[in-house]
């Protein structure tokens, strides 16, 4: 099970709009998606940046996983996307590694992509999200 790409990087904002704005000013970047992820409880843009992205979220609530992330931690990386060829697979590999899975069965992620969580503890104190049919 190899990565063939990082998808994304993931950071976790306030103020989605503001972010984008920045971006565009500090780095002449702009997103090519955006959109809401009611199962996630997020609103996300994606940002192209050389082969891969920047992902920003900003919470729909308080008590969404990212709004409680805000909370604790405040802004910044939230985690580091791979994306993979067959994440059912991906997922069995790391379940035989013994590595702590946060889901054990796909969900439905943001452009409609199969994702999954691997629990920090397996990669050095790093959330990890699988993502298959990406770049």
């Amino acid at each position: 099970m190899l990565p063939y790409n990082i998808d994304h990087v993931a950071i976790a904002v306030r103020d989605l709009d503001a972010t984008l704005a920045d971006m565009k000013s500090q780095y002449g970047a702009e997103p090519v998606s955006r959109e809401i992820v009611e199962s996630q409880g997020v609103e996300e843009a994606m940002i192209p940046i050389g082969g891969s992205n920047v992902q920003v979220l900003q919470p729909l609530t308080p008590d969404s996983p990212i709004g409680r992330f805000l909370a604790k931690r405040g802004e910044g990386l939230h985690h580091i996307a791979f994306a993979v060829p067959d994440i059912d697979a991906a997922i069995e590999h790391l379940k035989s590694t013994g590595a702590r899975m946060i889901d054990t069965e796909t969900r439905i992620g943001g452009g409609g992509h199969r994702i999954a969580f691997v629990h920090p503890s397996a990669f050095a104190g790093t959330l990890v999200e699988l993502v298959e049919g990406a770049t």
